[in-house]
């Protein structure tokens, strides 16, 4: 599992080190294998300033998920389209380096800093301007769109 945030830089080739205290478990899980996509919100609207990075066996998983979702659908056709559509395959090199393709890198508005935030089974990685914006709108409460559904949750 995948918690916490940490700042890093993006370097020229758009390549990221991915912090010390996950790089054991990544090559645990996944042998370095992982699979960058455009984050989506419920809507199927990419998320403005993130994406997506998933282990390549839960990244399987979701799209076994995803395959199952009627092929009629709307929102399941532009989930296939653009999540689907949208990813692609990355090693972490032997330096525990990552590095994101150049259209992602545009789509989410990345540059040199960029936040790594654990979400459990996967990470996002936030333009560090969105990610203050994302922070601050939680923080102020103002953001507590679906946190009715979390039904018997404590906190």
């Amino acid at each position: 599992m995948f918690r916490g945030n940490t700042t890093v830089n993006l370097d020229e080739k758009g390549r990221f080190a991915i912090p010390t205290r996950y790089r054991g478990r990544v090559q645990e899980i996944c042998a370095c294998q992982l699979v960058v996509t455009v984050a989506v919100d419920e809507q199927c609207v990419g998320m403005d300033g993130c994406l997506w990075i998933y282990p390549l066996p839960e990244w399987e998983d979701l799209e076994k998920k995803i395959k199952e979702l009627p092929a009629f659908s709307k929102r399941g056709t532009k989930l296939k389209r653009f999540l689907i559509g949208s990813a692609n395959e990355c090693e972490m090199d032997s330096q525990g380096r990552l590095l994101l393709p150049e259209k992602l890198r545009k789509f989410a508005n990345l540059d040199k800093r960029v936040v790594l935030v654990g979400q459990l089974n996967r990470f996002e990685v936030w333009n560090e301007e969105a990610w203050s914006i994302e922070e601050n709108q939680f923080m102020d409460k103002d953001d507590t769109d679906g946190l009715d559904d979390l039904g018997s949750l404590s906190f």
